[in-house]
């Protein structure tokens, strides 16, 4: 182990959704599984309490617009399996779970190519307020074609323009977080009979390509102004944005495709004035631990045998744009160009050239379908292969939901004992904000490293 690695402290996330399913399609067969019981709010608190009691760093809470109806040209695969369909609004749940928790952060999912800046800032600055600074977004444009034409917009735009209006997106959104209102607006002088002080709150106007806006943020100034940004696309425009961007890439892909990522994004970011250290890089990660490898290995091949393979190629074919239901269960992965999520296909095919991928390993509980780490076996099994993935370039995990919430509570006993023991894992959560905890004391708010921070108005507490 590199001397990196040696004092670098591991980063994990509970990686879930407000559906019955996630990644995995069909585990909520399982005995075991309570995901069904998603739309029950004491489910997610009592998940909530399992991951703080592990001392995670976050729940992270995915989601979609629209179905996924490209496999056969229907969603019948995607219904039948419970597969992201149901799936509810995730950011009503974090009050809740919140209120049940004191330092667990919260990652929730927003797309840009179907919110509009003034609504999504005003909603993150009240979930800011409401956890004390504990949530992040995570920013993604939209691939799915029912996703548009459930908005009216007859069609998802082209993969690279979606980053194009993602820009903007963030530029107003930053606009409203950090300059419409300065630190000393809200006074709240009783005597005076005085909330806001007019003079501190300014307007925000905007003409361009994809939005326009003329208006003031609805929310005074959150303990983060701006949420912990979290952003997933390592295409090469997604590797662009992320750079310019995020603080936190989320990459499902092998070990060696993640170092070279992971020092591409770092590579851009200098060109905006970032620093390396200004980037924490999740890997997305299958884990499943057990006391002995032998069970291990059971609990496995028992999780194994509840995948349900259609709705497992329903969420491929919808995430990479590939309708696979024209493809036998042996017939290679080949790379399409398509509108859907590129980094997806990429990493099966351009990204793997060693390796010819079958459309059975796609559907399979295993590394290809997690498209990330997938590891099984004992606490040191487990730390000893997260832990390479680290000397490639991870900082952290998001540990993809599997049966819940009994595969949570084996990481939380089994695993993260075991890295405590090595030294790679905290024994308590840092004071302060989530991006405090996550970068450090004094860092409530975004870098002025970041480019967000030109926007900020000069006021001053600025």
């Amino acid at each position: 182990m590199t001397g990196r690695t040696r004092h670098k402290e591991i980063r994990l996330n509970a990686f879930h959704m407000n559906a019955p399913g996630h990644s995995w399609a069909g585990l909520w067969t399982h005995p075991k599984d309570r995901c069904a019981d998603y739309t029950d709010l004491d489910f997610w608190i009592e998940l909530a309490r399992i991951a703080e009691r592990g001392k995670l760093d976050g729940i992270f809470l995915a989601d979609v617009s629209g179905v996924y109806d490209v496999y056969a040209g229907t969603p019948d695969a995607a219904l039948a399996a419970g597969a992201q369909i149901p799936s509810n609004d995730p950011s009503v749940l974090i009050s809740a779970m919140a209120a049940a928790t004191r330092d667990l952060g919260f990652g929730v999912t927003a797309s840009v190519g179907y919110e509009q800046p003034y609504y999504l800032a005003r909603r993150f600055s009240t979930l800011d307020h409401l956890t004390k600074g504990r949530v992040g977004w995570n920013i993604v444009t939209g691939y799915l074609e029912s996703a548009a034409r459930a908005i009216g917009d007859g069609g998802v735009r082209e993969h690279d323009q979606r980053y194009d209006r993602a820009d903007e997106f963030l530029e107003l959104a930053y606009r409203l977080w950090e300059g419409s209102w300065e630190d000393d607006a809200a006074v709240r002088d009783k005597a005076g009979r005085v909330f806001v002080r007019p003079e501190k709150v300014h307007r925000i106007t905007h003409r361009g390509t994809f939005f326009d806006l003329d208006a003031i943020h609805l929310s005074e100034p959150s303990p983060q102004r701006t949420p912990l940004l979290y952003q997933a696309g390592t295409s090469g425009r997604g590797r662009e944005f992320a750079a310019r961007h995020a603080e936190c890439v989320f990459m499902n892909q092998g070990r060696a495709a993640v170092a070279e990522a992971a020092a591409d994004i770092r590579r851009r970011a200098a060109t905006y004035g970032r620093h390396p250290e200004d980037l924490l890089v999740f890997v997305g990660a299958t884990v499943s631990v057990a006391p002995t490898e032998a069970e291990a290995r059971d609990k496995y091949e028992e999780y194994r045998s509840h995948i349900d393979t259609r709705g497992a190629l329903a969420l491929l074919s919808g995430w990479t744009g590939i309708d696979f239901s024209q493809y036998g269960p042996d017939d290679p992965v080949r790379y399409v160009k398509s509108n859907g999520m590129q980094s997806k296909i990429e990493a099966m095919t351009l990204r793997s050239p060693d390796r010819v991928w079958r459309v059975r390993d796609l559907a399979d509980f295993g590394e290809v379908g997690g498209r990330g780490p997938f590891v099984v076996g004992t606490p040191s099994q487990v730390a000893d292969e997260l832990l390479t993935w680290v000397e490639a370039g991870a900082d952290g995990f998001n540990l993809t939901r599997v049966v819940e919430p009994a595969n949570l509570t084996d990481i939380v006993d089994l695993l993260v004992p075991e890295l405590q023991d090595r030294g790679v894992y905290k024994t308590d959560y840092s004071p302060g904000t989530l991006r405090e905890k996550l970068f450090g004391p004094g860092r409530a708010r975004l870098s002025p490293r970041h480019p967000a921070h030109a926007f900020r108005h000069p006021g001053p507490a600025a």
